[in-house]
């Protein structure tokens, strides 16, 4: 099979499994008289904040008395805000991204104390629902371009700093799972970490030294991270070295890297933008339909939109700095 008719499949695949969301808006769904706890890792990342504020504004749409907590990117803290919300008894809680593995005790504990939990982009059997994008599908589609992009071989070289992370464990797995297809793409040892804070900058860094040791001619031909925002400085690294023969690739859609990829020029090769604002809202309307008797799914899917070099005229505009009214 040619690689754009697989990637094509692949976004017929995305509009499938989204097609379950079925958004009918907020008609007949209230939370007056509610409170709704939002416990979130942190808000510094433009994904993050998106998916926060969706969440906040919905539910005071409906109505809801919001108790919004930002752990500032510290495990501990955000589990003392959560131990703080189990204390409360708010009606729901919803949690948004962090590490599974210091987690998943804590949301075990919200759902002993009966509190209904919904979660953005956390995988865990103790939510009722997981508003979040087909990380499979996202996975799959940006390792099949990198494919095609670097004409079935050479090498990649990886960020894998957050593989605690459910949705990045789960886009790593689909990229290794995509090149086993592919015998002769391999993945470059040992993998880079990616940093929170000062991630553009250590990527920078960090991707200047694999240039280095990786010269012009040799089988590095793509960088890649589950997120976008270490790809900007990668990109950056890629350009000030004067190489044209490696690109990078994420997930996300931060404008910034958006904006680097509709650029012809740039070492930005492709990225998934999800719509984080979106996601957050949709979070916050399944905790109204619960509350209200409704049955929810485990799961939630909100359209993302495979961005390449190839067809960012069509596809990037809406994803552009200035672009999101929100």
């Amino acid at each position: 099979m040619h690689f754009q008719t697989i990637l094509a499949t692949g976004v017929a695949g995305i509009a499938i499994a989204t097609a379950a969301l079925a958004q009918d808006g907020t008609e007949g769904l209230s939370l007056e008289g509610k409170t709704v706890g939002v416990t979130v890792i942190g808000t510094d990342h433009h994904w993050d904040l998106m998916a926060y504020r969706g969440q906040v504004d919905m539910l005071e749409e409906l109505g809801a008395e919001v108790i919004a907590l930002d752990a500032g990117r510290n495990d501990q803290t955000q589990i003392s805000q959560i131990q703080t919300l189990i204390a409360q008894q708010p009606d729901a809680i919803i949690e948004q991204l962090g590490n599974i593995d210091v987690l998943d005790p804590w949301l075990q504990r919200i759902n002993q104390a009966g509190i209904p939990l919904f979660t953005v982009d956390t995988s865990t059997p103790h939510a009722i629902n997981n508003t979040t994008s087909d990380n499979y599908s996202i996975g799959a589609q940006l390792a099949l371009q990198i494919v095609q992009d670097m004409g079935g071989e050479g090498k990649i070289a990886v960020f894998n700093g957050f593989y605690s992370v459910p949705v990045c464990k789960i886009r790593y797995d689909q990229l290794k799972y995509v090149l086993e297809s592919f015998p002769k793409v391999e993945i470059l040892e040992p993998e880079l970490r990616d940093v929170i804070p000062n991630t553009v900058q250590q990527a920078y860094s960090d991707t200047t030294d694999i240039l280095t040791q990786n010269p012009e001619g040799s089988e590095l031909k793509s960088i890649w991270a589950c997120w976008d925002v270490p790809m900007i400085g990668a990109a950056q690294a890629i350009e000030a070295a004067g190489r044209t023969d490696v690109k990078t690739y994420g997930v996300d859609g931060s404008p910034e890297y958006v904006e680097m990829v509709a650029n012809p020029d740039s070492a930005a090769g492709a990225v998934v933008a999800q719509q984080p604002y979106e996601i957050g809202r949709e979070a916050a309307m399944n905790v109204a339909r619960h509350l209200a008797g409704e049955e929810i799914p485990p799961f939630s899917f909100v359209d993302a939109v495979l961005i390449s070099k190839d067809n960012a005229d069509e596809t990037a505009a809406p994803f552009l700095p200035g672009a999101q009214s929100q």
